[in-house]
């Protein structure tokens, strides 16, 4: 059986401070970056894929992230967004391989399950 992966990016805009003992940052905007990569199961098409990926997308595009309930207690960086994007992923049915969101030029940050 073949199978394909399939990535798709997305950028979008959002501010950001830290506030938690060990970093603290005061509020500043990024011109974020994502890439979502997963294994598509044959009854899921591209738009499906793009559908739950622009959902996502819509809680945090010109937002500030700290205001996220799923980011209550936790620094909002780019880490923590890759996880939250992978399990947004997850849960709306996609076997995903990896999540990266880019917070600057040369600042990647990648999360993917233990299985993939």
């Amino acid at each position: 059986m073949t199978r394909f992966h399939m990535s798709l990016r997305r950028p979008f805009v959002a501010d950001h401070f830290h506030d938690l003992p060990g970093f603290v940052e005061a509020r500043h905007g990024h011109n974020w970056e994502l890439e979502a990569t997963a294994e598509l199961k044959e009854t899921q098409q591209e738009s499906d894929f793009g559908h739950a990926l622009d959902a996502w997308m819509s809680h945090v595009d010109y937002t500030l992230l700290n205001e996220q309930a799923w980011l209550e207690g936790r620094n909002p960086t780019a880490e923590i967004l890759a996880q939250w994007l992978l399990q947004h992923l997850e849960d709306q049915g996609f076997h995903m391989i990896e999540t990266r969101i880019r917070e600057k030029t040369n600042y990647w940050a990648a999360c993917r399950r233990g299985d993939s």
